[in-house]
């Protein structure tokens, strides 16, 4: 008998030896090609265009020529010949420009391309204005002109269009049919400007098309090829200078840069929100629809423009940008805080006041009015005067009635303030410079007199300015106040609130302001807004509305009855948000809670938990009053502790305590891990690439394997932890430790099919880089034979169908979700292109064909992945048919099934009739089977 063991290498030998044919098959594959360009190149360029009298023999007739330039809008691989042998038998001289207009208009896939470079050179080698037209016909995708000739209307479709067309220019110019290697520059310009960066669709374009650029021109920027002696001769070729190589490459590592810049920006915003949204999660429970899609809108756009960015990077020969790992702090303090145990609640001192950014300026960035308003509205002349002229405080103050609260009343009185006080200046200046005065005056009196008119002039304008404002309907700016739900609108209310600036006006705001709806706390923070605003110029507008809550207040706690809790819960929410402004005073605020302390009963315990949410936190990181925030707070946990409190009310408390004085977090202690365990965390993660897996393999080896085998099979799942283009390296391992430790790889394989199970159950967008890194995984394992093809379809199919026809089918694969597909593409990618003969073959169309099915019950892709796409197919089956409905696609399956049914029934029909005409073969091969059974 035969041992296993070389029952299995002369197995794995035969399996090589298949390989390697199939290597050379591809080789010679590709050589051919290339040398088929070559010879298309230099027929190009030296082209022998025929004379007038062969252009005679050839059919001019209009009717002919229209439809083969109709032909030449649907170019396909499929029509190609035909197409070629309708363009010889036609003289198209005189109808160059409609042919070019067709190519140029011709919706091409990528499978399409070649198709369409061998009939543009077939056109270029007739024609000689051919060239030229296509060039400035191709350019105008890019460069539509002023007149905003778009191509498409639809986004998707002009970008689809950008990128054949930018594969099409490139390939022309690889065969000769363009010669002039400048036009790309014009291209690469207007792709890498900055100032795409702006619009985010534009930018997941350019960085699509830049990659596609670099990926196919490699020679342009001076990049590596694939070593290929051939490809380096073909590209040699090239009049591709080094000034442009240069510029190449500076274009493009700077859009890179900026794009990997926004990259960051947009991932520090993303977190931002994330961390946000928990805090919301925290204190509600839920977010908001609003909150939910904002969020689900920055996820994407981010997402989309790291795929695109990544993309990028990986043409450029360069790792992908890493982001910065967030570390969810929720208290702001200094090192040493973190480091000291013995930190208590003397750290809030070092905190921030307040959350972010925008809060901050929120409550501290108030607008300055007199940038806005003309000082004698704000009752600022008056002052100003005073301070000029010492007497003037003397005189009676019968001209401004309002003087000792620094506003004007009326516009009248405004106006003679003014006037007032432009007259006890010029006495206060003519007494201290009489001399000079005279001088001036004997010289020059008519400019004495030009300067009175002017000033007079002035006064006229704008006391009719005033009086034009004055007729504003106050009533009308009192019932915008509801709707000023931002901060820009409650600002232009202040702003012109203030043309209509009187004391009985002042009084009516304070009145609208007092008597906001009781359910409607949302507005308390822009009229506080507001009121600070107003503040700054007319004290008594705080002053009186803070007299009306603090009366309110009282009457409110002193009453003891348990109505009236929206009432209430919107007087003390009031107060808290004037304290954040710093209009209420800490001691009013103080108080207020003081006196719902005392009688920490019913409704005075959502009265003191209201008032701690909105202004506790403040009060508590502000230096003045934490330690008296401090000590409150440790008397409300001690009447929460004391008194029986019913469970909303315990909750209540609770909620109040820990958001104004978060728990303390200890810091983040690092994972201690055994040296072996560091050890074999540096050979995988740190020390293993090309030229030292030798050196890694053969250190593996070494280790105790009892012990550490568990270890070394998590640290090669954790293969999204490293270089994704070092995966092939992981695989490389488990191969060579398979010819030493069966079960390893056997381990390795098992563990990475549950973690795609585990992906399409879980549907996690936190955990899809994992995932996508587990299905290279996998690709490489069948690359380095360590599974059959069958766990690839297996595999395939089941990412396919997972969940689907269950009541989860929504949850784990959301209609508009395309992360299985990109798992797909991932590992056809990997390990699809040794599925190019026999039954592996015809398993890989079977299963595209139904992978079709999937993407279409999808609707519209995203950009990025319909490239993906697109690359898969050209790459796998660049003859398939891309069908575009469910219908079609069911109609090929049922044919395909058809003729599959068809071709088993005749095959077990034939091996039926074999078995009847031939019974000696039979027995004589039982006895052959007996006889080497026998010892």
């Amino acid at each position: 008998m035969d041992h296993p063991e070389d029952e299995c290498r002369v197995r794995g030998e035969h399996h090589g030896k298949q390989d390697d044919e199939e290597a050379v098959a591809r080789h010679e594959e590709f050589k051919k090609s290339m040398e088929a360009k070559l010879a298309l190149r230099q027929n190009n360029l030296n082209p022998e265009r025929p004379d007038l009298g062969f252009f005679r023999t050839l059919d001019s007739s209009i009717k002919r020529n229209t439809a083969v330039i109709k032909k030449l809008k649907q170019i396909n691989e499929e029509q190609r010949e035909s197409l070629m042998d309708e363009l010889r038998g036609v003289n198209l001289s005189k109808f160059v420009s409609e042919a070019v207009t067709a190519i140029c208009d011709a919706k091409l896939r990528s499978s399409d391309i070649q198709a369409a470079v061998q009939i543009c050179s077939l056109l270029h080698q007739r024609y000689k204005d051919f060239s030229s037209s296509l060039v400035q016909g191709l350019l105008k995708v890019f460069f539509p002109g002023k007149s905003g000739d778009d191509l498409e209307a639809d986004k998707n479709l002009r970008a689809m269009k950008k990128r054949s067309t930018l594969k099409l220019i490139l390939e022309l110019y690889f065969v000769g049919v363009i010669e002039d290697s400048g036009i790309f520059i014009n291209i690469i310009k207007d792709l890498t400007s900055i100032e795409h960066l702006k619009d985010r669709d534009a930018t997941q374009t350019n960085l699509s098309l830049l990659a596609s650029f670099v990926r196919q021109g490699r020679a342009f920027l001076g990049l590596p090829q694939s070593g290929q002696e051939i490809l380096e001769e073909f590209f040699k070729g090239l009049n591709i200078t080094a000034d442009q190589k240069k510029f190449f490459r500076k274009a493009l590592n700077t859009y890179y840069d900026a794009a990997a810049e926004l990259l960051h920006s947009e991932h520090s915003s993303l977190r931002q929100m994330e961390h946000e949204n928990a805090k919301i999660l925290n204190a509600k429970g839920e977010l908001s629809d609003e909150n939910a899609s904002s969020y689900e809108k920055l996820r994407k756009s981010y997402d989309h423009l790291y795929r695109g960015v990544s993309a990028l990077a990986e043409a450029l020969d360069m790792d992908p940008p890493a982001m910065p790992e967030d570390g969810h702090t929720t208290r702001v303090t200094t090192g040493e805080d973190t480091s000291s145990p013995g930190a208590g609640k003397d750290s809030s001192v070092l905190e921030a006041m307040w959350d972010d950014e925008d809060t901050r300026a929120f409550y501290e960035c108030l607008p300055d009015l007199r940038a806005f308003v003309p000082a004698v509205l704000l009752g600022e002349a008056e002052p100003k005067a005073n301070e000029q002229s010492p007497k003037t405080q003397e005189q009676p103050s019968d001209l401004a009635p309002e003087s000792d609260q620094g506003q004007m009343a009326i516009p009248d009185s405004a106006e003679v303030s003014t006037d007032s006080g432009t007259l006890q200046e010029a006495k206060n200046e003519k007494g201290k410079d009489k001399d000079e005065k005279d001088k001036e005056k004997a010289k020059d009196p008519d400019k004495e007199k030009g300067k009175d008119r002017d000033a007079e002039r002035k006064g006229e304008i704008e006391k009719e300015k005033i009086k034009g404002l004055e007729g504003t309907n106050l009533d009308g700016l009192l019932q915008r106040l509801p709707g000023c739900v931002s901060r820009d609108l409650i600002d232009q209310l202040t702003v012109e609130f203030c043309y209509l600036n009187s004391k009985s006006n002042r009084k009516k705001l304070v009145k609208a302001l007092f008597n906001v709806p009781r359910t409607s706390l949302e507005l308390l923070p822009y009229y506080s807004r507001m009121v600070a605003t107003l503040s700054t110029c007319m004290k008594d507008v705080s002053s009186m509305l803070l007299q009306l809550l603090e009366e309110e207040f009282n009457f409110l706690i002193n009453k003891k009855d348990q109505m009236n809790i929206e009432t209430k819960i919107r007087n003390i929410r009031f107060i808290g948000e004037l304290c954040k402004f710093k209009i209420a005073p800490t001691g009013l605020v103080f108080s207020c809670l003081k006196a719902c302390l005392d009688d920490f009963t019913h409704h005075n315990i959502d009265v003191a938990c209201n008032l701690l949410e909105t202004c506790g936190r403040f009060l508590y990181r502000s230096p003045e009053t934490t330690v008296r925030m401090a000590n409150m707070l440790e008397i409300l946990m001690r009447l929460k502790n004391v008194k029986n409190l019913d469970p909303r009310h315990s909750t209540l408390v609770e909620n109040a305590y820990y958001l104004c004085k978060p728990p303390e977090r200890s810091a983040r202690v690092s994972k201690v891990r055994p040296p072996l365990h560091q050890y074999i965390r540096k050979l995988l993660f740190s020390d293993l690439d090309k030229s030292s897996i030798e050196h890694v393999l053969r250190q593996l080896r070494k280790l105790p394997w009892s012990e550490c085998e568990p270890y070394l099979l998590k640290c090669f799942m954790k293969v999204h932890k490293g270089k994704y283009g070092q995966i092939h390296l992981i695989a490389s391992l488990t191969a060579g430790l398979s010819r030493y430790h069966d079960e390893f790889a056997v381990a390795v394989v098992d563990e990475v099919l549950e973690e795609i199970r585990l992906a399409l159950e879980l549907n996690d967008y936190g955990m899809q880089q994992r995932h996508l890194a587990h299905m290279r995984l996998l690709g490489e394992l069948y690359n380095y034979e360590q599974l059959d093809s069958s766990v690839i379809f297996d595999t395939l199919y089941l990412i396919l169908v997972f969940g689907h026809g269950t009541a989860e089918q929504d949850v784990l694969d959301p209609p508009e979700d395309c992360f299985r597909i990109r798992m797909v593409i991932t590992l056809l990618e990997t390990c699809g292109h040794y599925f190019d003969r026999g039954s592996s073959k015809r398993k890989l169309d079977r299963f595209l064909i139904n992978f079709q099915r999937y993407i279409l019950s999808k609707g519209p892709l995203p950009l990025d992945i319909e490239f993906d796409l697109q690359d898969l197919f050209v790459d796998l089956r660049p003859k398939m048919t891309r069908y575009s409905s469910i219908e079609e696609v069911n109609a090929v399956l049922i044919e395909l099934e058809e003729h599959e049914r068809t071709v088993l029934t005749d095959k077990a029909n034939s091996e039926k009739h074999s078995d009847t005409e031939k019974p000696p073969s039979r027995s004589t091969s039982g006895r052959c089977l007996s006889e080497r059974t026998e010892p």
